[in-house]
């Protein structure tokens, strides 16, 4: 009896560990904690965001807005007059209070404090003597949200619907867009926060450029070049991180 009991202790852990992970294909949109500055940055060092709304899972569980994504820089090169500056990192667990959560990200898109900033208030006009539940704003990307539970719009399609901290919209890709689908079923609905449902690449941030989204090998690891300079995306950026 005691050697029956063991072995359902273990396989009840064993089912519960199994159960902290994320599905392949959820988009995690997390608002920078740190700084990344080809120039001030050294190698290991450990950088951090915060998860902006609350993410659905499969099953009915969610990650909760506030939980942090944690990582480091993998290499760093400050610019000289004969090369640019670029960063390296990797986000690579998420933590709320003494969970952890492994996991490999890619990058799917970025945007600037600025945009970031600009994507949560509605444009220059009546609608800023409103409260903010009836505002309606312009997603990073070109989506309409109409806050207060209204229907979130791309174009004249109807693509998800505006939620607490943000939107749940169905992920799409642009035509010659770099970014794939997902991979999750057609009709899940993702957190994106400010940005839009075909969100991809970099928003707000004209000299740099993605030399590697991480989704390839090797997996994970997100590099961003400047043409222009160094690196510097400031603390307060967004990011879409895609679980691999």
């Amino acid at each position: 009896m005691k050697t029956f009991g063991l072995v359902s202790v273990l396989f009840f852990a064993a089912m519960c560990v199994g159960q902290e992970s994320v599905p392949p294909g959820t988009i995690l949109p997390v608002q920078l904690n740190s700084s990344l500055r080809s120039d001030k940055l050294p190698t290991g060092e450990a950088i951090s965001g915060r998860v902006m709304q609350d993410v659905p899972l499969e099953g009915g569980g969610k990650i909760h807005a506030g939980t942090k994504a944690r990582g480091k820089v993998v290499s760093v090169r400050a610019a000289t007059s004969a090369s640019p500056g670029e960063v390296a990192f990797r986000f690579d667990t998420l933590t709320e209070g003494k969970r952890r959560i492994p996991v490999a990200t890619n990058l799917r898109a970025m945007a600037s404090m600025m945009d970031v900033a600009e994507a949560q208030i509605p444009p220059t006009g009546p609608d800023r003597g409103t409260p903010e539940y009836f505002w309606t704003t312009e997603q990073i990307g070109g989506d309409t949200n109409y806050h207060g539970g209204g229907p979130v719009t791309h174009g004249s399609e109807v693509v998800g619907k505006s939620v607490a901290n943000g939107v749940l919209v169905r992920v799409s890709s642009a035509t010659g867009s770099k970014c794939r689908g997902d991979g999750l079923e057609a009709d899940a609905q993702q957190a994106l926060w400010v940005f839009s449902s075909d969100a991809c690449g970099l928003y707000g941030f004209p000299d740099l450029t993605i030399v590697h989204s991480g989704r390839k090998d090797p997996t994970g690891l997100i590099r961003i070049r400047s043409e222009k300079g160094n690196v510097n995306i400031r603390a307060g950026s967004g990011i879409l991180l895609r679980v691999d």
